[in-house]
């Protein structure tokens, strides 16, 4: 009769599953709403750093400076970074009607 009881105690002490943890979002994070990673954000935004924290961003819509790397690896060095431009668009240098490469600047297009 004691083995019966201890089995008993030891069913019933064990969770029966893992409950998510009180500090854990439940909604989707807005623009400015810290995060981790992309998939903690709402549609249409990405986690990105922002000083030495993480925070929901807007992706980048067409005509809108972006980010060009041209070392895998050093998205990583920014204070604040940008989200990569929206599907169908690329992060390309801005075509302008002055002198040969006159401005540096990338800006999301059309592929």
């Amino acid at each position: 009769h004691g083995a019966a009881e201890l089995d008993e105690i030891g069913t019933e002490a064990l969770p029966r599953r893992t409950p998510a943890p009180a500090w854990l979002p439940t909604a989707k994070g807005e623009e400015g709403d810290f995060c981790l990673r992309s998939s903690d954000c709402a549609a249409g935004l990405c986690c990105a750093r922002h000083f030495w924290s993480k925070i929901c961003k807007p992706v980048l819509r067409e005509g809108q400076v972006c980010t060009r790397h041209r070392r895998k690896g050093t998205h990583g060095l920014e204070i604040f970074q940008r989200c990569q431009c929206a599907e169908g668009l690329a992060c390309r240098l801005q075509r302008e009607h002055g002198p040969a490469d006159a401005s540096r600047l990338h800006t999301c297009q059309r592929h």
